[in-house]
């Protein structure tokens, strides 16, 4: 019988300044990815490889929440200020997996929209010491 695994998204958080965020909407809430690949590489007429390393540490951690989520304001007015946070994406699950950084900031506030029905607001979070620990 094969491994069997659970995954939990009560035991994710992220963090920003220090605050937790919390009022996710129903669906996927939180990405990560690193903004450009670790190195490139290039080959010669005669097949010789040249690898050339990236120091690029940038990163992006987008995160939505719902337009009731305590945070949205806490958001906004960090967006509005360019402070600089730290930022961090913790799974607790069977794999543990922590991603963020040390030095990040929110690009713009988030795009309101409103409506019948509760919508979202998606942050962009740029990176600039981006890691996965």
């Amino acid at each position: 019988m094969g491994v069997i695994a659970t995954y939990d998204a009560r035991k994710v958080t992220t963090t920003v300044g220090g605050v937790i965020l919390t009022g996710f909407p129903d669906g996927s809430f939180v990405k990560c990815s690193k903004d450009n690949d670790n190195f490139t590489t290039s080959s010669g007429a005669q097949g010789d490889v040249a690898i050339a390393i990236s120091g690029d540490a940038l990163g992006t951690i987008e995160v939505t929440l719902s337009q009731t989520s305590p945070q949205v304001s806490y958001m906004d007015k960090l967006a509005v200020s360019r402070t600089i946070v730290p930022v961090w994406v913790n799974s607790n699950n069977e794999v543990k997996e922590v991603t963020g950084g040390t030095k990040a900031m929110i690009t713009k506030p988030a795009d309101k929209e409103y409506g019948k029905e509760v919508t979202n607001r998606v942050y962009t979070i740029k990176v600039f010491d981006y890691q996965v620990k």
